[in-house]
């Protein structure tokens, strides 16, 4: 089985990082290959940021022509593009956000989102309210640091911390990281928190396994329906 993970920006170093957390979580058989953006910005932090790496992301896939894969992971916490993503390829999509999510309605009743910038708050609570789980997010609290600062591993962790306390007095019964750049800070912080913290990376991975397992796919019915064939604009001449 190939996964392809797509970062949500053009830094190689982050892909790097996000492919190592996708390798690390995904089983024997498994291959993960990683793809960056050509065009893009840096660092996804913001609207503006956010539409432009979902043009990127899906413009990289339409032009992919490397091996044959069997699922996307789209490695962008709140990010725009995912509908888009599933109308284009014919495997699985799934978007760390959505499958951090998910599994984080499975083991407890409220989760919060530790995230970076304050402003990506309100994009990744509107991503979760699209994907159908934001009733069950108590809150989602910024570190204050930027996607590009999150290389200070210490830095990165006090901060975390800091954010997870205010989460937890909203609520959370369980935490999600909620940036792909966090990828692997679970393992760091998840015992001194005292609760389950899900990694957004490896809970896309391993449900793509278990959809490509299962031979399952994005349905074609409605409104992943592949679009019709272009009509002539109105007013064009004839040929």
């Amino acid at each position: 089985m190939r996964i392809v993970v797509t970062n949500c920006n053009t830094t190689q170093e982050m892909t790097e990082e996000i492919v190592r957390g996708a390798r690390a979580a995904a089983g024997p058989g498994t291959t993960v290959l990683g793809l960056t953006p050509a065009w893009g910005p840096e660092s996804a932090e913001g609207w503006l940021d956010s539409y432009l790496s979902a043009a990127a992301v899906i413009d990289t896939l339409r032009r992919y022509d490397g091996p044959r894969y069997d699922a996307v992971v789209m490695a962008g916490f709140g990010e725009h593009g995912r509908e888009g993503v599933r109308e284009l390829v014919d495997v699985p999509v799934v978007d760390i956000t959505e499958a951090a999510a998910h599994l984080a309605c499975l083991l407890g009743r409220r989760y919060g989102v530790v995230t970076t910038l304050e402003r990506s708050c309100g994009q990744i609570e509107d991503s979760l309210e699209l994907a159908g789980v934001g009733r069950n997010c108590a809150a989602v609290v910024g570190t204050g640091l930027g996607v590009l600062e999150l290389e200070d591993g210490e830095r990165t962790e006090s901060a975390f911390l800091a954010a997870a306390e205010r989460a937890r007095d909203a609520g959370a019964e369980v935490l999600v990281l909620g940036c792909a750049g966090m990828t692997g800070l679970q393992r760091v912080v998840g015992e001194k928190l005292g609760v389950p913290v899900v990694d957004g990376v490896a809970a896309a991975v391993k449900l793509a396994e278990s959809l490509v397992a299962l031979g399952l796919t994005t349905s074609r019915t409605g409104g992943y329906a592949k679009p019709l064939p272009k009509r002539r604009a109105w007013g064009a001449a004839s040929a």
